[in-house]
C-alpha cells in the first residue's frame, strides 16, 4: 500500500539519517531541554519530536518555539507529539498522534499534504493499514523491547516489521527501548528509522550517543 506523496519530501528532509529523537522533560528539564537538543541535533537527527506531559499552554507553545528555531538552523523536522493545535500555532514540520489524540484524516486535512503526520499503530498491520488510508506520512510500531518511557506498553514481535516493510511503501519507525545492543536489530527486520528517548537524552552527552548509535546502524547498511 502507498503512501501519500510527501513521504518523498520526507526521505528527501532525512538523507540517510536514522535517529528519531523524542525529548523527555524529566531528561530535560529547564535550559537542558534546548541545550541536549542541540547537541543531537549537531550529531545529525532524522527528526527531533517535542514530548511533554504537563505543563501550561504558554509553556510548551514557548520551549515548541525554541525548538522550532533550533531545527530550522540544522535542517531538521520537528515533530510535535499529540497535539496538533501547538504543531498549527508555531507552523511545526509535523504532528506525530497516538491512537486516542484525535483524527489523523482531519489532522491531514487541517495541515494540508506538505506536513508530515506520523501515527503509533503498536503491534497492528490493521491500524497501519488504515492510517496510511487516512494520510499518514509515516507508521510507528512498538514497543520492541522494555522501555523506560511506556513501560506498560504491550510488546510488538520483531517480525511485525518485516510484515510490515513486505506490506507497506511507507516509512517505519520502531519504538520502545531501543538502544545501542540492539538497534540494528530493528532496521535489519525493516525498520526505516528508530525512536529513542533515554538512549540519547538520559546522558550528558547526547551528540556522543547520536553518533554511536548512528555508527551503529550504519553497518547494517553497509552488510
Amino acid at each position: 500500500m502507498n503512501a501519500p506523496d510527501n513521504t518523498s519530501a520526507l526521505s528527501s528532509a532525512t538523507g540517510n539519517k536514522q535517529i528519531y529523537a523524542i525529548t523527555d522533560s524529566q531528561l530535560m528539564p529547564g535550559e537542558h531541554l534546548i541545550q541536549k537538543s542541540e547537541l543531537a541535533l549537531q550529531a545529525g537527527l532524522a527528526f527531533l519530536q517535542y514530548r511533554r506531559k504537563g505543563g501550561t499552554e504558554d509553556e510548551r507553545q514557548h520551549e515548541a518555539g525554541q525548538l522550532l528555531a533550533l531545527c530550522r538552523q540544522y535542517q531538521t523536522p520537528l515533530i510535535i507529539n499529540d497535539d496538533l493545535e501547538l504543531a498549527m500555532a508555531i507552523d511545526a514540520d509535523g504532528v506525530h498522534l497516538g491512537q486516542s489524540d484525535g483524527s489523523l484524516k482531519e489532522a491531514r486535512q487541517r495541515l494540508g499534504n506538505d506536513k508530515i503526520i506520523g501515527t503509533t499503530c503498536h503491534d497492528s498491520l490493521q491500524l497501519a493499514e488504515q492510517a496510511i488510508q487516512d494520510g499518514a506520512s509515516y507508521i510507528a510500531f512498538g514497543r520492541f523491547f522494555p522501555s523506560n518511557t511506556k513501560p506498560g506498553a504491550s510488546p510488538a514481535p520483531l517480525s511485525l516489521l518485516t510484515e510490515a516493510r513486505a506490506r507497506f511503501d511507507c516509512p517505519i519507525v520502531a519504538i520502545g527501548g531501543i538502544n545501542l545492543d540492539n538497534a540494528r536489530q530493528v532496521t535489519e527486520m525493516g525498520a526505516d528509522f528508530v525512536a529513542v528517548v533515554h538512549t540519547v537524552f538520559a546522558s550528558d552527552q547526547p551528540d556522543q550517543q547520536v553518533y554511536r548509535l548512528q555508527h551503529t546502524l550504519n553497518k547494517v547498511e553497509s552488510a
